[in-house]
């Protein structure tokens, strides 16, 4: 049994800077290797929406609206996925998801991923 556990969701002022962790784990045996992982939200919309996505050799893409204030990156040996989060703004508020899997491509389909974190509430507000 493959477990997320996000971390370092919060409240934070408009041009505020947030940074969310998501480690992997397993209850017995090993983390599978996986070749995408990526930080969905779901704000205020009718469904999450991909916010950005890093395959195992670091290549990333962002949704547009988050391109040039976030940044994904991934610690292979620590199985973790990060999310550094700067210029946030109202808007970026929703619960922000980790999703993980062990194949390639469709990193901006959610029905891909068979893992996913609990979720972080980020909150931007003045």
């Amino acid at each position: 049994q493959v477990q997320l556990v996000e971390s370092g969701g919060g409240s934070v002022q408009p041009g505020g800077s947030l940074k969310l962790s998501c480690a992997a784990s397993a209850a017995s045996g090993s983390v599978p290797r996986f070749n995408t992982m990526a930080w969905y939200r779901w704000g205020s919309g009718p469904q999450r929406e991909l916010v950005a996505g890093i395959v195992g050799g670091g290549r990333a893409n962002y949704a547009d609206s988050v391109k040039g204030r976030f940044t994904i990156s991934r610690d292979n040996a620590k199985n973790t996925v990060y999310l550094q989060m700067n210029s946030l703004k109202p808007e970026d508020t929703a619960v922000y998801y980790c999703a993980a899997k062990t194949t390639w491509g469709a990193v901006g389909d959610a029905r891909t991923y068979p893992h996913w974190g609990q979720g972080t509430q980020v909150t931007v507000s003045s």
